[in-house]
């Protein structure tokens, strides 16, 4: 059966500040929008196509979206964008009303915040809102679906709903469940440098070993092109963990709370337009490398656990 390939675009961001879950003294008025100053955002409407694209942002992952929402809109207006909407979706009937729908179907980009992934998934799972997206992701190559932290997370098939880093390869320390399914080939992780998540994205590639685990550092994102060809934009770095060459794998077989063993997972460390390509599981220094410009370096940034 042929593989279908989507003309759309995919930016996955890996957040930084904490910009859904609940508030607390620690963090209060601190939901700002540090990956724009990194041209994330920039990054974000060149892709589009559009100098002032309609853009509209999901909240619904977020528990403050009052505060959320707003911080969006201005940040797009710095970059003179001014066609900016906000979905403050809470229930799987507001994701059912045509209103939403069909602002949907005439957005350039969608953009979802973080979170709670597992949100995205009860509200948006089997509605017409979802097919109908997944169906212009596929159709239009100008078409941007972007989504920071949990909103990054929930573009999986196979999501990871949550997990305890110091017991992660501790069997059933990672939650899993179904996302959005717009990246059935990758299981994405976000925070992943400065909170340490490496342990969990193992245990979830050693679960899923035909797919491409993405951990995305923070101020980081990637951009995914014909669902598979993952670029590196930001100033942090993106670990891609690969179990295709994975040989002895106990994952499932371990009972609750057992130690998991695994053989031969390759990791690699992508920094700024490092490209990884998910098909062909290959890593190259550029866009440029690809093309035959320069000269893939099978060397830099990978290696064995």
């Amino acid at each position: 059966m042929k593989t279908r390939i989507p003309l759309g675009k995919l930016i996955a961001v890996g957040g930084n500040e904490d910009k859904g879950t609940y508030p607390s003294t620690r963090t209060k008025r601190k939901y700002y929008l540090n990956f724009f100053e990194l041209g994330i955002l920039k990054r974000i409407v060149l892709e589009s196509g559009k100098a002032d694209p309609r853009i509209e942002v999901i909240t619904t992952a977020s528990m403050i979206p009052q505060e959320v929402g707003p911080i969006y809109v201005s940040s797009f207006a710095m970059l003179n964008c001014m066609n900016v909407g906000v979905m403050d979706i809470r229930t799987p009937e507001d994701a059912r009303q045509p209103e939403y729908l069909e602002r949907m179907l005439a957005a350039d980009v969608i953009m979802f915040s973080g979170g709670n992934q597992s949100r995205l998934r009860e509200m948006f799972g089997e509605t017409d809102f979802l097919d109908r997206m997944l169906q212009r992701y596929y159709a239009e190559p100008h078409f941007v679906i972007a989504g920071t932290s949990a909103g990054a997370m929930a573009m999986s098939q196979h999501m990871i709903r949550g997990g305890s880093v110091p017991d992660a390869l501790l069997k059933g320390a990672v939650k899993m469940g179904p996302g959005l399914g717009l990246l059935p080939s990758a299981i994405v992780d976000s925070h992943f440098v400065k909170r340490g998540r490496f342990g969990r994205l193992i245990e979830s590639v050693a679960l899923y070993p035909k797919l491409i685990g993405i951990g995305l550092g923070e101020d980081t994102g990637v951009l995914i092109t014909e669902g598979n060809l993952v670029e590196t934009i930001g100033s942090n770095l993106v670990i891609i963990m690969d179990g295709h060459t994975i040989q002895h794998n106990n994952a499932a077989a371990a009972k609750k709370g057992a130690a998991i063993s695994v053989e031969n997972v390759t990791m690699h460390v992508l920094a700024k337009g490092n490209v990884y390509d998910m098909r062909e599981r290959k890593f190259y220094v550029s866009k440029e490398a690809m093309t035959g410009k320069a000269q893939h370096s099978p060397a830099i940034a990978s290696t064995a656990l």
